[in-house]
């Protein structure tokens, strides 16, 4: 008869192979699924996402960005506290890290609300900041993971000052709308329009037919907090008081041809 201490573990505690390439499909759907049970357990069906610079202090020369937008954290979360009958609440969810995602989970903090921190594991750069709750903190290995959990309980999407990975995660949603990958419209608000009309030209890219004409409607500009809280109660007012769901959701996608997706 084998003894017991010759009884190997069993697969899901075998840390060698959890962390080995032929586990990284489960290692991908971890970063789904526990996310997905968190949020159930705490209630959130509906967030107002964040995105920034972590490098931005409210010392620098941009550092005034850090305080609009904590203002207008504190300001939706307020906001929507007052909607007691909605079916969805807005959380502010960021990025997790410093700069302007620390300023979001701030105001959120001190106007008495939660927030979501979707942190990511990076040598250097991304700390959790301490304003986030505790029970809404998550740690992510892979940057499509957390990029498909902005994009999955969003309501509307702020996109301030910021640099690559910014760049990154607002065009990854602009893409997403543009080519009815979603199953609502998500506002997009350009928090700054000095600094992104410098950055981006996106009449340029209208004028040479990179994208079209009515693309440029994905996305508002506003320059003052009480001004960007004004575009999201105007087109989350449009939003059906449904039953919610994922934005990536099959249920009720609009699509201008036939379905090849898988």
């Amino acid at each position: 008869m084998t003894e017991s201490s010759d009884v190997p573990p069993l697969a899901y505690e075998e840390w060698e192979f959890l962390e080995s390439d032929p586990a990284r499909p489960l290692r991908i759907l971890a970063e789904y699924l526990e996310p997905l049970e968190r949020f159930r357990r705490s209630g959130v069906h509906a967030t107002v996402v964040f995105f920034g610079s972590a490098r931005l202090a409210p010392t620098d020369p941009l550092g005034r960005y850090y305080e609009e937008a904590r203002e207008l954290a504190r300001l939706i979360t307020q906001w929507s506290a007052s909607l007691a009958e909605h079916p969805h609440r807005y959380v502010v969810c960021s990025g997790g890290g410093g700069g302007i995602m620390e300023a979001a989970n701030r105001g959120a903090h001190e106007a008495g609300g939660k927030s979501i921190g979707l942190n990511i594991s990076l040598p250097r750069e991304q700390r959790p900041n301490s304003y986030i709750s505790r029970e809404l903190l998550f740690e992510f290995h892979y940057f499509f993971m957390r990029k498909l959990w902005f994009a999955h309980l969003a309501r509307a999407l702020i996109a301030f000052p910021g640099g690559f990975g910014t760049l990154d995660e607002l065009l990854e949603i602009l893409t997403l709308a543009q080519t009815r990958k979603l199953s609502r419209d998500i506002p997009v608000i350009l928090y700054g329009p000095d600094y992104w009309r410098e950055i981006v030209d996106f009449e340029a890219l209208s004028r040479h037919g990179m994208i079209a004409p009515e693309d440029l409607n994905l996305f508002e500009f506003a320059g003052t907090p009480e001004a960007a809280l004004a575009v999201l109660k105007r087109r989350l007012a449009e939003e059906p008081h449904e039953t919610p769901a994922f934005a990536h959701s099959r249920v009720g996608r609009r699509r201008a041809g036939p379905d090849t997706s898988d």
